[in-house]
């Protein structure tokens, strides 16, 4: 049986490497000296670009993918692509004109990137106004587990998926399965998406033989009382396939790496362009307005459940029940001076030496005070899994609505999914983006900042 899905898009990528090929070899030959026009030259750039780009995920654009994800692969590429420039000239020619290497490697990356980024928005445009490039699509479940995407797939046309019919199990659940099946193969549907928690084992083995059996992709939805979905990873020991659980991109060196220099250099700049003066002024209003110290330091949990001592500008009265209560709204043991520096997220900067000690990260799951903690820990499925890397001064999940005092358990449960998230898809673009997003909330105000 022929698949039909994706019509002209499996000619894009290889037509992709031929062209970003044909664009680093031309300006090699016009950019570089005479005597990098080599047969061996030209090989050896072509075979690397080609590595490194396996290695980088540079080619592996989907419809899904977002542009942020696309930008940093290009970034991946452009640091390592460089570097095996400089290596190869450096070993063999003993060149001393980085800057030129420097051009060559840049303004090729700067073409590709813009080609790359032409296509992917090309594509997204082609799709909404032409209605080319789609998949055909239809979901399996209960409404109340696949109305978010049923709603996805209608409101964002530019992704490239058309959602044909949902079935909602709703009367006898073997009948429909049945009749879905017998839909997917006359209306050539491409896609099923199937809610994992309105299935058997039996409905999902018999959907995995059925989608096999018929060359069509088969998608599950995770359970919606889950706090996230599992990021599974095969690996091989020999010829047995292993599944691990979940894959911790800051678990590979490179990564912690990467990680802890933006953390050592964004965080030495605050202390020294921000706290260098900061800490003075704010000093002398709390002293006078309350008794007690400038800095408020609470233990906290950080990686591996390690505990640490995080610190604040005090915003409070002193009080003792400090390490045991939630700040509230309008709660009576903030100081005025308190209340200004807890909406503008002043009251946070002093982690910035925690995050210079190594406690901490500048981005990160939350801290919650210790005796929180265990309490979430007893009550919130997978609550533990935030502590597999270091906390942060801010997060994802306090950039989507969820920051300071927990109401109740949907916060929590939606903090931990957020968190989770994060853990699995880190990278030091959406670093960057969780900073941005998190100076913008604190300059425009943030309801839940008190």
């Amino acid at each position: 049986m022929q698949r039909h899905t994706g019509r002209f898009s499996v000619y894009i990528r290889p037509f992709s490497y031929v062209l970003d090929l044909i664009i680093i070899n031309f300006l090699a030959y016009n950019f570089l000296i005479n005597s990098l026009h080599g047969f061996y030259y030209h090989f050896f750039i072509s075979f690397s670009w080609v590595v490194i780009s396996w290695n980088v995920g540079f080619y592996e654009v989907y419809r899904f993918t977002k542009a942020s994800e696309i930008i940093e692969k290009i970034i991946k590429q452009y640091v390592v692509f460089t570097i095996v420039n400089f290596a190869y000239i450096g070993y063999f020619l003993k060149f001393s004109e980085p800057s030129t290497i420097l051009k060559f490697v840049s303004i090729s990356l700067l073409l590709i990137a813009t080609e790359k980024l032409f296509v992917y928005y090309f594509l997204r445009r082609f799709r909404v106004v032409f209605g080319g490039n789609f998949r055909r699509v239809v979901i399996v479940g209960e409404e109340k587990n696949t109305s978010e995407l049923a709603h996805f797939f209608n409101e964002n046309p530019n992704y490239g998926y058309k959602l044909v019919k949902v079935f909602d199990l709703k009367n006898s659940k073997k009948q429909e399965i049945k009749e879905c099946q017998e839909f997917v193969i006359e209306n050539k549907i491409d896609e099923l998406y199937c809610a994992l928690s309105d299935l058997s084992n039996t409905d999902i083995n018999n959907f995995i033989d059925f989608t096999d059996n018929n060359l069509k992709t088969l998608k599950f939805l995770p359970d919606e009382k889950e706090p996230t979905a599992r990021n599974l990873r095969l690996d091989y020991y020999g010829y047995i396939p292993v599944i691990s659980l979940r894959n911790i991109p800051l678990d590979i060196v490179a990564n912690k790496i990467i990680k802890r220099t933006f953390d050592i250099i964004f965080s030495t700049l605050i202390i020294v362009g921000v706290l260098s003066w900061l800490i003075p002024i704010l000093a002398i209003i709390i002293k006078l307005e309350s008794n007690g110290p400038v800095f408020f330091k609470q233990k906290r949990n950080g990686l591996n459940y390690h505990e640490f001592d995080c610190y604040k500008f005090r915003s409070m009265t002193l009080n003792d029940i400090a390490d045991l209560e939630q700040v509230s709204k309008n709660d009576p043991r903030i100081t005025r001076s308190g209340r200004f520096i807890r909406k503008t997220s002043i009251d946070e900067l002093p982690q910035f030496f925690n995050v210079l000690r190594g406690d901490m990260s500048v981005v990160g799951p939350r801290p919650h005070m210790v005796s929180h903690t265990e309490m979430y820990a007893k009550r919130i499925d997978k609550f533990m899994v935030r502590h597999f890397i270091k906390p942060g001064i801010t997060g994802l999940a306090q950039t989507n609505g969820y920051r300071g005092e927990v109401e109740n358990e949907k916060d929590i449960i939606n903090r931990v999914k957020y968190d989770i998230f994060y853990l699995e898809n880190w990278s030091l673009l959406l670093d960057i983006k969780i900073v941005f997003l998190t100076v913008s909330n604190a300059i425009k105000g943030d309801e839940k900042a008190y």
